[in-house]
């Protein structure tokens, strides 16, 4: 068997972790409690980019998004309010995440993937930057199809037309909903990027995203407004369960914020030589390398039943580029 260590995969990265992608044990047989909690404790009881997403919706709930009960009839205030709920996070997130390890970079290219840096002149991208491409789909595009979507939501409760959870009168579906939700997130991104790597909707809306080969913070919701649309769906659980708008902003956070850190670009926030906080997923910094590989999540593991599953190996790459012949063979997009 080839030392993963030291195959030759590990050339062509700047930094790549030292094993191979690790899936949810859970759906793993014969089962492994152990490896199961540990898997989940990591996500629940750490700094995490789902404690994080958990924070962000209490806070905002809290403070600045509006009671469904105001919410009844379309005004501006309300509006307003949900799509700054939405825009001014993202702007600080990832702002902030981009200028510590791009600008000032901060922790230099320690614990970066690609040996490359972000291309500031090309062709390739609107405006010729990179950066500020995915500035642009993300903010007038993204956020604003999100904020649609989170509108659409609260105006349908205001009105009585969707249901509402309540923690008091059942308390343990309330919480129960924060661990399904990742677990629908995952479901659904599966299926709606396989949909988007199918060759006409590629051409028209998913090329836009694959522009960024080498990923930054800024590329994570970057997407063509088609794709927004589809890839926002995802809120459509909301209007049939009983939830509550923690459980929707929740929900949000982790579609608009979680890709800011796994397209960071970086395994791991590092200050004093010591890890602060995971960021990047290799598991999808290879989908963006290799396109045809990982198009879900590590929560479940579609991509290993459906065989395009990539563990990070020089074998992986292999099979991969095996599969991408067959696949692409008197095919052109």
């Amino acid at each position: 068997m080839t030392d993963f260590a030291n195959d030759g995969e590990a050339k062509r990265w700047n930094y790549r972790p030292g094993k191979p992608v690790a899936l949810n044990p859970l759906f793993t047989w014969p089962p492994r409690p152990g490896a199961v909690l540990r898997w989940y404790a990591s996500f629940w009881f750490e700094i995490s980019t789902t404690t994080f997403a958990l924070l962000m919706a209490v806070l905002a709930v809290a403070t600045w998004m509006p009671s469904v009960t105001d919410t009844g009839h379309l005004a501006l205030g309300w509006v307003l309010a949900v799509w700054l709920g939405l825009l001014l996070p993202q702007i600080i997130v990832t702002g902030g995440l981009h200028h510590w390890l791009y600008n000032r970079q901060g922790q230099g290219r320690d614990l970066k993937y690609d040996k490359r840096d972000l291309a500031l002149k090309s062709r390739q991208f609107t405006f010729g930057n990179q950066v500020h491409d995915n500035m642009f789909w993300t903010l007038a595009s993204g956020i604003t199809i999100g904020t649609v979507y989170t509108v659409l939501w609260y105006w349908a409760a205001g009105n009585g037309w969707v249901a509402i959870a309540r923690f008091e009168a059942q308390p343990v579906w309330f919480i129960l909903y924060f661990a399904l939700i990742p677990v629908w997130g995952s479901f659904h991104f599966y299926w709606v990027h396989r949909l988007m790597h199918w060759p006409p909707l590629y051409k028209l809306a998913h090329a836009l995203h694959h522009r960024n080969v080498n990923v930054g913070p800024w590329s994570g919701i970057s997407m063509h407004p088609v794709e927004h649309v589809i890839y926002f769906s995802s809120w459509g659980l909301f209007f049939i369960l009983p939830t509550h708008p923690l459980h929707l902003m929740f929900h949000a956070y982790l579609y608009t914020l979680h890709p800011v850190f796994s397209h960071s670009g970086f395994d791991a926030l590092v200050r004093g030589d010591k890890k602060q906080m995971e960021l990047g997923d290799f598991f999808h910094q290879l989908h963006h390398r290799y396109f045809e590989c990982n198009y879900g999540t590590v929560e479940m593991p579609w991509d290993r039943w459906f065989g395009t599953f990539h563990d990070g190996s020089a074998s992986g790459t292999e099979d991969t580029k095996a599969r991408q012949r067959r696949m692409y063979q008197g095919r052109t997009l």
